[in-house]
C-alpha cells in the first residue's frame, strides 16, 4: 500500500499496537479515554458500537486539538482513525475483565471444557478538513474452544495475574493458551485486532 495518509490507532492496548505494526503501516497512538457504556446488548454489536465511539471520540479529539494549538490548520488534517473493541461471550452473557480472584474464577468455571466466542469491533474512519467523509465499521467472531481445566489449574493461573487485565480472565497469547484445544475463525481477532480483515479495508483508504 502507498501510505499518504496519517494512520491512527485509537487505542492504549499493547497487543493492538502489536498487531497493527504486522500490517506494516506506520501509526500513530491516540487514546479516546471515553466511557464505555453501550446501548447495545447483543455481543457483535456492543463490539461495533464501541469501536465507532471510540473512532469518532478521537477524531473530535484530533480536530480540537489542532484548533487549540494552532499547529495545523483544520483543513491541512488528513488521517485515518481505527477504533477497535474486544469482548469475550459465553452463552450470549459478555464476560469482562474480572474485578477479582473470585471473579476470575468464576469466568474460567464458565469457559472451562466448553466453546465461547471472541467478537472484536473495528471502525475505520477518514478525517479530512476536521469532518468525517468516510467510514466503515465490521466485526469478527472468533469460537474458541477450551478444554476442561482442574481447580488447581485454574487457581495456578489466577495466581499468575494474567487474567486480571484481560475480557474473560484470560489472554490466548500467554500460558492459557495450553488449554485451548482449538478455534474456528481468525486468531487474531482473539488477540483483539482481525488484521486480515482490516488490511482488506484500509487498502480502500491508503
Amino acid at each position: 500500500m502507498n501510505n499518504m495518509k496519517k494512520v491512527i490507532l485509537a487505542s492504549q492496548s499493547p497487543r493492538r499496537s502489536e498487531l497493527l505494526a504486522q500490517i506494516g503501516i506506520p501509526f500513530s497512538v491516540i487514546v479516546s479515554h471515553m466511557e464505555e457504556h453501550p446501548h447495545s446488548a447483543e455481543p457483535s454489536a456492543v463490539v461495533e458500537e464501541l469501536s465507532a465511539s471510540k473512532a469518532d471520540a478521537v477524531a473530535r479529539q484530533i480536530a480540537e486539538d489542532c484548533t487549540i494549538t494552532g499547529v495545523d490548520t483544520i483543513a491541512s488534517v488528513n488521517c485515518l482513525v481505527i477504533g477497535a473493541d474486544t469482548i469475550v461471550a459465553a452463552d450470549g452473557q459478555i464476560l469482562g475483565k474480572p474485578k477479582d480472584a473470585a471473579d476470575a474464577s468464576r469466568m474460567l468455571h464458565m469457559l472451562s471444557g466448553r466453546t465461547h466466542q471472541v467478537y472484536s469491533g473495528v471502525t475505520v474512519l477518514e478525517l479530512s478538513g476536521g469532518t468525517v467523509t468516510r467510514r466503515q465499521t465490521f466485526h469478527e467472531r472468533t469460537d474458541v474452544h477450551v478444554c476442561r481445566m482442574t481447580d488447581a489449574e485454574i487457581d495456578g493461573y489466577i495466581r499468575s495475574g494474567d487474567p486480571f487485565d484481560k475480557a474473560g480472565a484470560y489472554g490466548i497469547q500467554g500460558h492459557f493458551g495450553v488449554f485451548v484445544s482449538g478455534i474456528d475463525g481468525d486468531y487474531f481477532n482473539i488477540v483483539g485486532l482481525p488484521i486480515s480483515h482490516l488490511y482488506r479495508v484500509l487498502k480502500e483508504y491508503l
